[in-house]
């Protein structure tokens, strides 16, 4: 295979995204909750993988003609936020004006999080919460906690987008990275369990992904509050 077409071949991995995306949203719309995670799980795993391989096959020098960050962008604004809001909108967590409240804004916000240049920082760590509300949703069916909780967790967090807190990437942010990319496989492995099991309680699977998605929340901020010495590596 020519170096083109396993750059081809990654972004149509990239674009399978969208139809796993597809692929939820009907399930959303039959109320079907945890085939509607299966399938963003899914997605979130590919988004997990395609990323590293885009810059092994180097993309953007051998399939130029398709921009794979924008189509990146366009899969997981569906996939990270639209289909994660019409589930806490449409599930009953969020009675009356809290379901229109959080589905207003996690969309507008998201949207315009999305379209900051000022996203990425300069150790590839996402500036401002990253716009993951497919996990923050996950979370909150798996534990389900208050509606009131709920509201303010979404509120806090949105919020959080706009300021320069630092939240880092599984993959990309170096430091740490071997204690990260394992709690992201664990995040990953104890949702796709607790969305197959259909949110029944399960103390081990809602353990791990209390623990996991605290450290995925907190680890940036701690990192800037730590400071790298020069000579540390990791």
């Amino acid at each position: 295979m020519s170096a083109q077409s396993r750059a081809y071949a990654v972004h149509l991995l990239t674009a399978s995204g969208a139809v796993f995306a597809m692929l939820a949203m009907l399930a959303a719309v039959r109320a079907e909750w945890s085939m509607m995670f299966l399938w963003l799980v899914v997605a979130f795993a590919v988004d997990g993988v395609d990323g590293p391989l885009a810059r092994h096959f180097d993309v953007r020098a051998n399939a130029p003609q398709i921009d794979g960050v924008l189509l990146d962008l366009i899969v997981d604004y569906l996939t990270y936020v639209f289909i994660p809001a019409y589930a806490l909108f449409a599930s009953g967590l969020l009675p009356g004006w809290t379901g229109w409240a959080v589905i207003i804004i996690i969309t507008f916000a998201s949207a315009l999080y999305f379209a900051d240049t000022r996203m990425k920082t300069a150790d590839k760590s996402f500036s401002g919460f990253p716009a993951c509300w497919n996990m923050v949703a996950l979370v909150i069916f798996a534990l389900q906690p208050t509606f009131w909780m709920t509201l303010g967790i979404v509120v806090v967090l949105a919020a959080a987008m706009f300021t320069r807190l630092k939240f880092i990437h599984p993959v990309r942010t170096a430091r740490w990275r071997a204690v990260t990319l394992p709690v992201a496989l664990i995040w990953t492995v104890c949702a796709g369990w607790t969305a197959w099991i259909d949110f029944r309680p399960a103390p081990v699977a809602d353990l791990g992904l209390v623990l996991t998605s605290l450290y995925l929340c907190l680890a940036g901020i701690v990192q800037e509050a730590l400071p790298r010495r020069p000579d540390q590596r990791g």
